[in-house]
């Protein structure tokens, strides 16, 4: 049974950096694609950044050179360092991962996500 739970959300001023992390539980090997999805009320969820099992990394255009994401394969962690913050991240973050090959931009092409965090910048 995989599970994953976010933590790092919170409020920070504009300009500001927050750390998100995400801790896989469950069978999983090292090879899977992990992501990191945000959502605003009443929108559809979106894809943030991923990060494929040989670790290439791909970033939605709104947030490429702000944000990082990185994972630690040997304790099932995912994380996404956000630096310059603005107010349009504001967004519950959730982190997904998808167990067969590939690794896609789609919310719905993962198989499970956690329940979010929440990330406000005034």
């Amino acid at each position: 049974h995989v599970q994953l739970v976010e933590s790092g959300g919170g409020s920070v001023q504009t300009g500001g950096s927050l750390r998100l992390s995400c801790q896989v539980s469950g069978y999983l090997y090292g090879g899977n694609c992990l992501g990191w999805f945000r959502q605003y009320p009443g929108k559809e969820r979106e894809l943030v950044a991923r990060m494929d099992g040989y670790g290439g990394a791909t970033y939605a255009n709104a947030v490429k050179g702000r944000f990082t994401v990185t994972r630690d394969n040997a304790n099932y962690a995912l994380y996404l360092q956000m630096n310059s913050l603005r107010p349009g991240d504001t967004a519950t973050y959730y982190c997904a991962t998808r167990l067969n090959s590939g690794c896609p931009t789609r919310p719905s092409d993962f198989d499970y996500s956690g329940q979010g965090t929440q990330v406000t910048v005034s």
